[in-house]
């Protein structure tokens, strides 16, 4: 809109069916002010004789713009035919030069955007991210669904604004508040063909068995494409006799790259199988079952030409995409209770329907009594060997459970499922599974299971203490029949109780299990290094990290770093969590990165490499988000605004915080909030601010009710001494020192005997102070906990040096804290060690703080920053130099963006600098 003060431009607007490109037209109708709107749409207006020109059309909006600026919306430009959009392409090819016209156009994104208008810049409208997609269900709710709902309405929108929309219309006000069963299919063939509109109006025959056999094919297959090859054989069956089995040209919703068709829009991929004839789309799995056969045998054949063909000797037709085409190609009334992306045939009633340990059927058309197809289903989704991914896997167990009679079997494979998908990073696609499994009868075995993988769910993505609650139960189910997973469930309970910093129920948690294998010497090692008998808890910890040299499962990887991280060892911990990284990445195991990436981080941060940390939480956090994991994320929010503690930048401090505390706060996840409260804190220290930083560190580590979380505090109690010694506070600076030394003797922290030696020197008499300084700098360096520690330490000992008149002294070490600072990224510790050298008259290396600084600075600025460094504030510079307030503060955030300052202590601090530098001869 800012453009069209000077002169015209243009953008292209596009997305997939429901994402809001007519919306987004409307609302920049709405909101553009500046002239008239003018919603253009083919006809006379633009059609003289010999059809449309760029001239007419350029001429009609110069007309309609007057001598304003003019807004020019086009919506759907694909439906226009092709002598049209190429007369508005060659106008907007001349706005530049036609005045202050502005030409906004939707394309859909199933289509490609015309030649004609390639020139143009283009916006994709992506779906909604999750909390997007909560805060319009929000919004349209009033807040009142039923989380379970919710949940549901989310997953099965996939962040498409118009079919989540579409979907709330669809309940009654009970449905939604979870008191009465939600309609099945949940986006059912009409929902579906509303949203995806005039992307269904295929009218050629061919067009529409290609799209239908396509739309087939991707539903079994690993990935959002499918062989071209495969679908051109299949449609060939689907279609015998046909004089053109295949359309003259690809259909616009299609796209076919290197051998492999895809649908453009995945919401139109799922209304293309729902709208389809019942009959037509088994056909169609019919025809690709038949075709996956073939080609497997051929290739047997091949492979072993003496052997028997692959369709005879059983390897052939086991393989999970024939299983589940011909498991769809079941003609079956009912309607499927969980598929989320299509209204098909469900699970088969009466007398037809096997059990599940298998049983004859009296389905003659199908290839395989469905009882005994669900077996054969879950068998190959179960079975190690199988290549097929964690996504294909729990399609494959939903379809032998919907084909499975009710009872245990039903139970215990929409369980499966539900694993399937936490493993694949879905956990919102896990809940319903997870809800159907509840809803049939099983024994403790399987139940435990299911309660399990619903822990398990909660404890990344819900209230931590459910989870808890959860896990427990999991645990007690499976005591008996699985002991070695009802170890893994009370492992995962005990997680739970640590993230709610909850050190009662974690102990009891954990037990006194002494199995022996990886899970109970976890348990076992932990519990002992709660209690402080670190001799006890070294050997069983000792003896998981030391598995991450011998196993390479990522679970195995990722307890053996947790392992580490509790026993100090930073660096053994970093190189296990890069291990499970790369085995999470390797094994597709979606749901373990976001974790595995905390771990990274976490050490990162303990080993005081921020810049590493940053990173590994950065990618944890995007993998956190698109796993649903919102309980990870808000970890990895805290580490972000840890590692942003130290550097310039404290509105990114802040938004991480309240981004993490938003979520700790709701889910009762006491270690993500000890960690941003200390990040605020942090960056109160830094930036010159003691007083607030011992008030908020106060709360976190003195005694009390609202002490921070008992494994996160103790870290804390150095910035509080640092805090607290200035602000006067010697009593609490001493009372919590004591629990540090004997957290620093216990051995679990390698930085920790250093910070103990400077807090002491913090609060030492002169005469003992000097030597405690220097001993904390000797035992940084025999630790080498990095940069950071070690020039914090050397930023007090310079600054304790200076004020006993020592300047020389001073000098070294501040300067040796200003180069520690730098290298590790520190910029707001810097400046205090470059404001300490400044008043020892010592000049800084690094950034130009002095006269240089403010030659950057134009005249008006310059002005203004003098006036705000002798302590006018913004209505003062505004009177004095007539001028507005709101100029004052335009103007004051250009002088802090050009000098690097985020405060006007420290914009005063130049200002004096460059004046002293200045006033020398």
């Amino acid at each position: 809109m800012d453009t069209l003060r000077t002169h015209g431009a243009g953008l292209v607007v596009t997305g997939e069916p429901g994402l809001g490109r007519t919306s987004l037209l409307r609302w920049a109708a709405r909101s553009f002010t500046a002239g008239p709107v003018l919603h253009l749409r083919p006809g006379p207006e633009i059609r003289p004789r010999g059809g449309p020109s760029a001239l007419d059309l350029l001429g009609h909006w110069r007309a309609a713009a007057g001598d304003g600026p003019l807004l020019v919306c086009v919506d759907d430009a694909d439906q226009w035919d092709a002598a049209a959009r190429a007369a508005l392409g060659a106008a907007a090819e001349r706005l530049p030069a036609a005045g202050r016209i502005g030409l906004l156009v939707s394309v859909a994104g199933h289509r490609a955007v015309d030649p004609a208008l390639a020139h143009l810049p283009v916006v994709r409208l992506d779906p909604l991210a999750p909390p997007e997609a909560e805060a319009l269900l929000d919004e349209a709710t009033d807040g009142c669904a039923d989380p379970a709902v919710r949940a549901e309405l989310l997953a099965e929108a996939e962040g498409n604004p118009a079919l989540l929309l579409a979907l709330l219309r669809r309940l009654t006000p009970a449905e939604l508040r979870g008191h009465r069963p939600l309609p099945r299919p949940l986006a059912d063939a009409g929902t579906l063909a509303g949203v995806a509109g005039r992307a269904l109006a295929e009218t050629d025959p061919a067009a529409r068995d290609l799209l239908l056999t396509v739309a087939a094919a991707v539903r079994a297959a690993d990935g959002q494409d499918t062989d071209a090859a495969l679908v051109r054989e299949a449609v060939r069956r689907l279609r015998p006799g046909r004089a053109t089995p295949w359309p003259d040209r690809l259909p616009a919703p299609l796209a076919q790259v290197e051998g492999r068709l895809r649908f453009h829009s995945p919401l139109v991929r799922r209304a293309v199988l729902a709208t389809a004839d019942p009959d037509h789309r088994r056909a169609a799995h019919r025809a690709l079952a038949e075709t996956l056969d073939a080609t497997a045998a051929d290739r047997h054949r091949r492979a072993a030409p003496g052997g028997l063909p692959g369709a005879l000797d059983g390897t052939a037709g086991h393989h999970l995409p024939v299983l589940l085409h011909r498991s769809w190609s079941l003609p079956a009334p009912g309607l499927t209770p969980t598929d989320p992306s299509i209204a098909v045939d469900g699970p088969p009633t009466g007398p037809t329907t096997g059990t599940a340990s298998g049983g004859p059927s009296t389905d003659p058309t199908g290839p395989a009594a469905p009882a005994t197809l669900a077996d054969r289903l879950a068998a190959r989704a179960a079975d190690p060997a199988s290549d097929a991914s964690h996504r294909l896997r729990a399609t494959a167990f939903v379809r032998a459970a919907e084909l499975t009679g009710e009872g245990p079997g039903r139970a215990e494979r929409y369980t499966a499922a539900a694993e399937q998908e936490l493993l694949a990073g879905r956990p919102d696609r896990a809940r319903p599974l997870l809800a159907a499994a509840r809803a049939c009868a099983a024994p403790p075995a399987v139940r435990g299971r299911t309660e399990l993988a619903s822990g398990l769910t909660e404890l990344r993505d819900g209230p931590v203490g459910d989870a808890h609650q959860t896990l427990l139960l999991a645990a007690s189910l499976l005591a008996g029949p699985a002991p070695a997973q009802a170890a893994t469930a009370a492992l995962a309970a005990a997680d739970a109780a640590w993230a709610a910093g909850d050190l009662e129920a974690c102990l009891a948690t954990l037990g006194t299990d002494r199995r022996g294998d990886a899970v109970s010497e976890h348990r076992v090692g932990m519990r002992a290094l709660l209690q402080g008998r670190l001799d006890q808890a070294v050997v069983p910890l000792g003896h998981v990290v030391e598995r991450a040299g011998t196993d390479d499962r990522p679970e195995t990887l990722l307890r053996s770093a947790a392992a580490a991280l509790l026993l100090g060892e930073v660096d053994a911990a970093r190189r296990a969590g890069a291990r499970a990284l790369a085995a999470a990445r390797h094994h597709g195991s979606a749901a373990l990165v976001p974790q595995v990436l905390e771990y990274l981080a976490y050490a990162e941060l303990r080993a005081g490499r921020h810049a590493q940390a940053r990173a590994h939480a950065e990618e944890g956090l995007r993998t956190a988000v698109r796993a649903g994991q919102r309980n990870t994320a808000a970890l990895h929010q805290a580490i972000l605004a840890l590692a942003a503690s130290i550097e310039e930048a404290p509105d990114v401090v802040a938004r991480h915080v309240t981004a993490a505390l938003a979520t700790a706060r709701r889910h009762g996840l006491a270690q993500a909030a000890t960690l941003a409260e200390w990040a605020l804190a942090r960056a109160d220290l830094g930036r010159g601010r003691p007083l607030d930083a011992a008030d908020r560190l106060g709360l976190l580590v003195l005694p009390g009710p609202r002490r921070g979380h008992f494994a996160v505090w103790r870290l804390a109690v150095p910035c509080f001494v640092e805090a607290a010694v200035p602000a006067g506070r010697y009593e609490d600076a001493r009372t919590v020192l004591a629990d540090f030394a004997d957290w620093a003797a216990f051995g679990a922290d390698p930085q920790a005997a250093a910070q103990l030696a400077r807090c002491r020197a913090l609060l030492a008499p002169a005469e003992h102070a000097d030597d405690l300084y220097r001993h904390a700098l000797a035992l940084h360096d025999e630790t080498g906990g990095g940069e950071f520690e070690g020039a914090r330490t050397a930023l007090l000992y310079g600054k304790w040096l200076r004020r006993r008149r020592r300047p020389k002294e001073a000098r070294d070490r501040l300067g040796g804290a200003l180069a520690g600072f730098e290298r590790c990224g520190a910029g707001v510790w810097a400046e205090q060690a470059r404001a300490e050298l400044r008043a020892i008259g010592a000049a800084p290396t690094g950034r130009d703080t002095g006269a240089g600084a403010l030659t950057r600075l134009t005249p008006q600025q310059q002005r203004i920053a003098r006036y705000v460094a002798e302590g006018a504030t913004n209505r003062e510079v505004a009177l004095t130099l007539a001028v507005s307030t709101r100029t004052v503060d335009y103007h004051l955030r250009k002088v802090f963006a050009t000098l690097g300052v985020r405060s006007r202590v420290e914009l005063a601090r130049m200002v004096e600098q460059a004046l002293r530098t200045t006033a020398q001869p």
